[in-house]
């Protein structure tokens, strides 16, 4: 039997609910992280609150009467749900296509578990055929391309605004064979906020969801 990409999304949202336990609940951006949060509204009841990578987060979970904390006013929480556009069997992610990285990073670094949830046209052997997003702050934005391009990038501007009020600079052709060194290469020029490769801090659990069900990966398995 095979499935629509959006009910592939549907089934997985649904299996990261039983991660869900009590607390407050880090939640994150995109079409796959929208099914979670609609899933989270039928057990609200269960947890204190949410919180969110983004604005567009941010609405649609108050939307469905979730509270919204400040992550300055928590110590922290036990799950964050998001999203990919690639994963690696060693749980290093690509992300940013929804331009939220950098608030995504954030919010997944307070967590003590990353839960990813995506379908399996989003598993990867190697990183990067879907353009690396990296969140760039705008006097920079000349500076930073050419140094993208001496990493062997094609930079280019995306017509966006961060909710920082930053713009984003996705790369295209870029090699990326060792997730965790570029990662921290990029983040090392000047004028970037953050990029959108999560390898230095991986996600912990994978859900998959495929033609034959939702399989669990774990880091490290």
């Amino acid at each position: 039997m095979s499935f629509t990409q959006d009910e592939l999304k549907q089934q997985v949202a649904n299996a990261a609910i039983n991660y869900v336990k009590s607390g407050i609940i880090g939640v994150g951006t995109g079409s796959t992280a929208n099914y979670f949060i609609d899933a989270l509204a039928e057990i609200k009841h269960k947890i204190d609150g949410a919180v969110a990578s983004s604005e567009a987060t941010s609405n649609r979970l108050k939307s469905h009467g979730i509270e919204v904390f400040d992550l300055n006013d928590i110590n922290g929480m036990d799950i964050y749900v998001d999203g990919a556009d690639e994963i690696t069997e060693h749980m290093h992610m690509l992300k940013g296509g929804g331009g939220a990285l950098t608030r995504e990073k954030i919010v997944a670094a307070n967590a003590k578990e990353f839960i990813c949830i995506c379908d399996e046209s989003k598993y990867v052997s190697v990183l990067g055929k879907f353009p690396l997003p990296v969140e760039v702050l705008p006097m920079a934005k000349s500076y930073v391309a050419r140094e993208l391009t001496k990493l062997g990038g094609q930079p280019e501007l995306r017509d966006f605004t961060t909710d920082n009020g930053n713009i984003i600079l996705d790369v295209h052709e870029l090699k990326i064979i060792d997730p965790i060194e570029i990662e921290i290469k990029i983040n090392q020029i000047v004028g970037v906020v953050t990029n959108g490769l999560f390898a230095v801090r991986p996600a912990d659990t994978l859900l998959l969801a495929t033609d034959n069900g939702v399989k669990t990966i774990k880091k490290g398995a």
